[in-house]
């Protein structure tokens, strides 16, 4: 594990703080921000482990809460991309006035809804964005946004998420920038099985080492 720099930190949005954890591993030249799914929050067992396979491969991670805990309560917030996209557009914000992170190259990690807002928001954020991986996602909820997506794109899909990979595989051709698509065989859309999860680990730390280098 690279030596590295850990940070609670806390990340003004709307009128909102969302609270979050800065992890940026020695001369590194990337950070990835993790916007999760619905009903859950930056403590996400599945995108932690992610994120700690990211820094040792010497990518830097944001973990943090795109609702409070009152907007979180309420099944209508959750699903509201709009919103979502807003939050992780804010915390990217933070990140370019960020002493330590301003300079970084950026990639954006989205899972199930969040990976519809990684989308939006590298649609809005263009050249600012050098990299999305999606895990298991509804980037469905993007589909009008993804023809101005430039940042070089991954889409991870288990291969029993039958009705995910059929949505991902349409979104996948609405996309003009560099694309893939990466099925896990077997894997439902929680990557639960065994080793699972470890591949889509090592799928993002090799798509995020070759384009935030």
């Amino acid at each position: 594990m690279p030596d590295q720099s850990e940070d609670v930190v806390s990340i003004p949005a709307g009128g909102v703080e969302l609270p979050g954890e800065l992890i940026v591993p020695e001369d590194t030249a990337g950070l990835v921000a993790f916007a999760h799914g619905s009903g859950s929050s930056r403590h996400s067992p599945r995108n932690t482990f992610v994120a700690e396979v990211l820094r040792r491969h010497g990518v830097g991670t944001l973990l943090f809460d795109l609702l409070t805990e009152e907007e979180d309560r309420e099944y209508e917030t959750r699903f509201d991309i709009d919103l979502l996209t807003t939050r992780l557009i804010a915390a990217t914000e933070w990140i370019r006035e960020h002493e330590e992170t301003r300079d970084l190259n950026l990639g954006y990690f989205g899972s199930s809804t969040g990976a519809a807002a990684a989308l939006r928001a590298a649609a809005r954020r263009g050249d600012d964005v050098d990299a999305v991986v999606s895990r298991g996602g509804r980037v469905d909820l993007a589909s009008e946004q993804l023809p101005a997506v430039t940042a070089p794109t991954l889409f991870i899909v288990g291969g029993a998420d039958t009705q995910v990979l059929e949505l991902n595989r349409d979104a996948l051709a609405e996309l003009t920038c560099e694309k893939e698509l990466e099925v896990v065989e077997g894997a439902g859309h929680l990557f639960e099985g065994s080793g699972e999860l470890d591949e889509v680990a090592e799928l993002a730390a090799e798509w995020f080492e070759s384009h935030l280098a």
